[in-house]
């Protein structure tokens, strides 16, 4: 039995590690939608263990201008060119990523001419993993932007449920020159479906 075994795990062929992953997310809310798509790659070995990182992050947004009607619409895009380093330790790491923040803004009134800009800035983000106990994982990130004084902060618990996927409260907070949110929910974190990853979360916010 261990010579047939054996055979059969020298037949089986070595999965490479992952040193890319691709991910994307879209939020929705009463006064504002968002969609982005984004990777995060890992230079020089993989993403088992600790080394440095590029993260690319693309997104556009379309929003109500003002809370009073006539309401008025503006899109946004936005792109983020980002290095950084990943510790990694098991299954929970911490990274720390600085670079480029990029957004495009346009205003369309109802009356009157449109308003179009780009604004150029730096950001510095964290994001941390940690798996405390099994069955447990701690979620946080952060981001600093130059580019309107954006400040934005993520924190979710979570617990393994018999399905397999984590299920904890979220809380999220936002500021930036002219607008603040407020969010406090629910989310599911590691359900698969599709052959992809997922994670779902809403609850009540405030803006």
């Amino acid at each position: 039995a261990p010579i047939c075994t054996a055979g059969a795990e020298e037949n089986e062929p070595e999965r490479t590690p992952l040193s890319m992953v691709i991910f994307g997310s879209m939020e929705a809310g009463p006064t504002k939608s968002f969609l982005s798509v984004g990777m995060k790659r890992a230079l020089g070995g993989s993403l088992t263990g600790s080394g440095f990182r590029l993260f690319v992050k693309a997104g556009g947004s379309q929003e109500e201008t003002r809370r009073r009607k006539p309401h008025g619409v503006t899109y946004k895009s936005e792109t983020q060119a980002l290095l950084g380093y990943e510790w990694r330790v098991g299954s929970s790491f911490l990274a720390l990523y600085a670079g480029s923040d990029v957004e495009s803004e346009q205003r369309v009134e109802a009356f009157g001419p449109s308003f179009i800009a780009t604004r150029y800035g730096a950001r510095v983000q964290a994001d941390l993993w940690i798996v405390p106990t099994p069955g447990m994982i701690v979620q946080a990130n952060a981001y600093l932007s130059t580019v309107n004084g954006r400040l934005w902060a993520r924190v979710a618990p979570g617990w393994q449920v018999p399905a397999g996927f984590h299920v904890g409260p979220e809380f999220e907070a936002y500021r930036e020159r002219d607008y603040r949110k407020l969010r406090l929910g629910l989310h599911l974190t590691g359900l698969r479906f599709l052959g992809l990853e997922w994670r779902l979360s809403g609850g009540l916010q405030s803006t």
